[in-house]
């Protein structure tokens, strides 16, 4: 059986989500998948609206335009509005739980609640947001290795600057984590 799992993220520009798509993108290649990434943001890149779309999959891939996530990773409520309905029924939806009130219009997804811009405070860096959201979903829906994104964050940047994205990872995990009964 094949696999071909898509992911929006999406948010104001700064929030970090170019990144983080890119570290998901990287994950899927370290792990020797294909992988697509294609990026969109405003002409103010920060605080302007961004997003990105990351297909991870196990054959070559044949368009980066998804009509149909599997994943959708919203930061604000604007990405809510224009994402929610790109999802598949049963499709994860990670909400930022610090700026996102909205309830959802739809009751067929999974969705996950994460109070991401809190979290990125805990750290100390607001830019780790996408990075939370980005660990939550992977908990939830393992379209690739925890080993492999943290090798991906691992090669992007300054020590501290890795330091404060692999404590996010880390938050986002244990956020995401399934509940055991």
């Amino acid at each position: 059986m094949t696999m071909e799992r898509a992911t929006i993220l999406s948010g104001f520009g700064g929030q970090g989500l170019l990144f983080a798509g890119q570290v998901l993108a990287q994950a899927g290649m370290l792990e020797g998948k294909h992988v697509s990434w294609l990026p969109s943001y405003g002409p103010e890149m920060r605080g302007g609206t961004a997003s990105c779309t990351v297909i991870v999959a196990d054959r070559p891939i044949g368009s980066p335009v998804v009509d149909r996530a599997d994943i959708v990773i919203a930061l604000n409520p604007p990405s809510l509005a224009k994402f929610e309905g790109l999802l598949a029924p049963g499709g994860l939806l990670v909400l930022n739980d610090s700026l996102i009130e909205a309830v959802p219009g739809r009751t067929d997804l999974e969705i996950l609640r994460v109070p991401c811009s809190a979290l990125a405070r805990e750290v100390g860096d607001e830019r780790v947001i996408s990075v939370i959201a980005l660990g939550a979903a992977i908990a939830r829906r393992p379209i690739v290795g925890e080993a492999a994104v943290r090798e991906a964050l691992g090669a992007k940047g300054r020590p501290e600057v890795v330091d404060a994205n692999l404590r996010a990872l880390a938050l986002g995990l244990e956020r995401g984590a399934p509940v055991v009964a």
